[in-house]
C-alpha cells in the first residue's frame, strides 16, 4: 500500500473501531438494564411462590392472547397478499406494417393463484385500442392471440 494512503486507511480503522466499541458498550449496559428491570422475587415462602407463578400464568394467558391476536390478523394480511398482483408478463409488438416501433402491448397480471386480467393495446397511425380479458387459474375463457399468450407464459406461476 502505498505510504500516502496508510494514514487515512489507519484513522478511517480507528473511527471503526471506536463505533463498534461504542455500541457493543451500549449493548452491554442494555443487557445490564433487562436484568435489573424485573429480577426474580426472593422466594422464601410457599404464598410468595404460588403468587409469583400466578402472576407468571396470567402474563403468559395475556401473551397467548395477543399471539393469538396476531395470528388471525396474519392471517387475513396473507389472504390479502395472494389477491394482490404478483406476476407480471409484458410483450411489446408491432402489429401494423404503417407504423414505426413496437407501441402494442400485451399485459398480463396475475395473483398467487394465477387469476387476473391480460390488458392488450393495438396502436396504429388512427387510433388506439384497448382489451381486456379475465384469467382464470391461469386460463382464460376467451380466444387469445399469440402475443397474449407469450404474455400470461411470462407471468406464469412457478410450479
Amino acid at each position: 500500500m502505498p505510504e500516502s494512503l496508510a494514514a487515512p486507511v489507519a484513522l478511517g480503522a480507528l473511527v471503526i473501531a471506536l463505533a463498534a466499541l461504542v455500541v457493543a458498550l451500549g449493548a452491554l449496559r442494555r443487557g445490564r438494564d433487562v436484568v435489573t428491570e424485573r429480577p426474580l422475587p426472593a422466594l422464601t415462602d410457599l404464598d410468595s411462590l404460588e403468587a409469583y407463578l400466578a402472576e407468571q400464568e396470567a402474563r403468559l394467558d395475556a401473551l397467548s392472547g395477543t399471539s393469538q391476536a396476531h395470528d388471525e390478523r396474519m392471517g387475513g394480511a396473507e389472504e390479502i397478499g395472494r389477491r394482490a398482483v404478483q406476476h407480471v408478463g409484458v410483450v411489446r409488438y408491432n402489429p401494423f406494417e404503417d407504423t414505426g416501433s413496437n407501441q402494442s402491448f400485451a399485459l398480463a397480471m396475475l395473483d398467487a393463484d394465477g387469476n387476473g386480467v391480460i390488458v392488450s393495446s393495438l396502436h396504429s397511425r388512427q387510433q388506439t385500442r384497448v382489451y381486456l380479458k379475465e384469467i382464470t387459474g391461469g386460463q382464460s375463457e376467451a380466444q387469445l392471440s399469440g402475443e397474449e399468450t407469450e404474455a400470461l407464459r411470462r407471468a406464469a406461476l412457478p410450479r
